[in-house]
């Protein structure tokens, strides 16, 4: 089900909106980023996220295809969504830093289907032969 939730970096500094059915999957990747950062995201469409902060209080990191843009708080150096662009895997999207939605509870974090991306291979097509560090 569609719904609008409140999410945020860890001080605060960067605040957004975004319409997402949290029900449709979640995402965690092996690429080096997320891997090492343990990322868990969703990915959603540009239109359906508001950012409700000064672009300026973000710092972008991109790397590897430069197909992704990491944006960190510039306080707290959180990510808590990132932007890009990969045909691969529908074109434009904003991915959504689950960990960073406000006022979700532990049992609705527990649920969330996930679904593995080999994006170490830009093999988006195909789950990780190892996904249980993941």
């Amino acid at each position: 089900m569609l719904k609008t939730y409140q999410g945020s970096c860890h001080c605060g500094a960067v605040r957004y909106e975004a319409d997402i059915d949290l029900s449709q999957g979640t995402t965690r990747c092996n690429c080096s980023i997320c891997k090492k950062s343990r990322y868990w995201g969703i990915v959603i469409k540009p239109e359906a996220f508001r950012l409700q902060t000064d672009e300026a209080q973000l710092t972008d990191y991109q790397f590897g295809s430069r197909q992704g843009h990491q944006l960190f708080c510039k306080s707290c150096g959180l990510r808590s969504f990132s932007r890009g662009n990969v045909p691969e895997i529908g074109g434009a999207f904003v991915s959504i830093n689950i960990a960073c939605l406000d006022g979700v509870s532990d049992e609705e974090l527990a649920a969330l289907p996930i679904r593995y991306l080999n994006g170490r291979d830009y093999d988006w097509m195909h789950e990780p032969k190892v996904i249980s560090y993941l």
